[in-house]
């Protein structure tokens, strides 16, 4: 494994660390994560929501932190706006920037009923490589972005459950399986988290055969812990353990609702 793919894997996971927030009637609310290698620091992300009657929006960014000298320098900012229905959130417009070290990347998707309708990325991938699964139409029905698709109604059922996910480039199924439950505690929550493995599916939009891929799909012992905000009857989570050669990565929610 390699330090991009220790960044990579949090990502792939529907970017845990951009997707929880809690949701209330027009109201602000501030999220904070910590994210560890081997359980040294190497990044930080803060999120912001805010929600206006039924529609919400998303704003979040993630800066390296802690052992700068040995890996790149990486930021990135990320926002999404959608609807709140009555069982998912539905986005309409999704986007997504970063850059790690010389490298940069920006990507947006726009959504209509759960389908995609526009997918753009900056610089594009070419030439695509002849192992490269190619995204078809198909694939872009009825899906979830990667920053609110992991926002579960309090009334649905957390694990199981499979999540369809584009995040702009790749189409993937993220299956959950229930595990129990475990104690957390972190700034403005203290109770009982929901547990649930981890399974990674790649679908299309990605190289077959990709060494962080094989691992990830292969991999059987991820893990994911969803906490309830009981004022706005949403699971969210707060926990994610992904382990890797150089050891687990782990993504920690320091402010939850607080």
């Amino acid at each position: 494994m390699t330090w991009r793919t220790c960044f990579r894997a949090p990502a792939i996971l529907a970017a845990t660390m951009f997707s929880t927030a809690s949701f209330a009637a027009e109201i602000e609310h501030q999220t904070d994560y910590s994210i560890a290698l081997a359980g040294l620091p190497v990044a930080r992300a803060s999120f912001h929501t805010e929600l206006e009657k039924n529609r919400y929006t998303i704003s979040g960014t993630l800066h390296s932190a802690g052992l700068v000298d040995i890996i790149k320098r990486t930021s990135g900012q990320t926002r999404v706006s959608g609807v709140v229905g009555r069982d998912q959130l539905r986005a309409t417009s999704y986007s997504m920037s970063y850059r790690s070290g010389s490298k940069a990347r920006a990507i947006s998707v726009t959504f209509r009923n759960g389908n995609v309708v526009r997918a753009r990325m900056e610089p594009k991938r070419t030439p695509l490589p002849k192992n490269w699964v190619p995204v078809t139409h198909r694939d872009l029905r009825n899906v979830l972005d990667p920053l609110s698709g992991l926002i579960i109604p309090a009334k649905a059922r957390v694990c199981p459950n499979t999540l369809p996910i584009f995040d702009g480039e790749s189409r993937l199924d993220i299956q959950l399986s229930p595990k129990g439950t475990r104690p957390f505690r972190t700034r403005g929550f203290e109770g009982e988290a929901i547990v649930c493995g981890v399974r990674f599916v790649p679908r299309a939009g990605y190289r077959k055969g990709r060494e962080d891929v094989e691992y990830l799909r292969r991999l059987n012992t991820m893990e994911i812990w969803f906490a309830k905000a009981d004022a706005v009857e949403v699971y969210a989570p707060v926990y994610v353990r992904i382990p890797t050669k150089l050891g687990p990565v782990t993504v920690s929610a320091t402010r939850f609702g607080g």
